[in-house]
């Protein structure tokens, strides 16, 4: 198992595994111009995990210079309760941490069960003052 930084050149594979895990939502940024900008803007934030040189894992890391996000964190379903997902989230949370910011949020989609129980076991606390709304621009 590797864990090793994510490039623009791993979009491909990675859109893949997205697509086919429950709970990811897609949306008009997951190109690989998006990716490129996300990545060139949090440099050194989002990972991949490659086991036998096939990518079975990915999280995408960032901040905004107060607090981070995560997005797109996925495990190949027969790479699960392994421990990969964790390790990402600990990897990214710690270049989060080496960049001063102190916070970290995500974002569940509410009808993601085991991805609310797999942040919660992990110690994301699902906050019940705060509501999200976006507009598409």
């Amino acid at each position: 198992m590797i864990i090793r930084e994510m490039k623009v050149e791993d979009w491909q594979e990675m859109r893949n595994l997205w697509q086919t895990t429950e709970g990811i939502g897609l949306g008009r940024s997951d190109t690989i111009e998006g990716l490129e900008k996300f990545l060139n803007r949090n440099k050194g934030m989002s990972f991949v995990c490659e086991i036998d040189s096939k990518i079975v894992a990915t999280i995408m890391c960032g901040h905004d210079g107060r607090r981070g996000f995560i997005y797109h964190l996925a495990v190949a379903k027969n790479f699960r309760l392994q421990g990969i997902g964790k390790s990402l989230v600990e990897k990214a949370l710690q270049e989060l941490r080496k960049q001063g910011i102190h916070k970290c949020h995500i974002f569940v989609m509410k009808d993601n069960e085991k991805g609310k129980n797999f942040w919660s076991k992990i110690g994301f606390q699902k906050r019940n003052d705060i509501e999200v709304f976006s507009i598409d621009i």
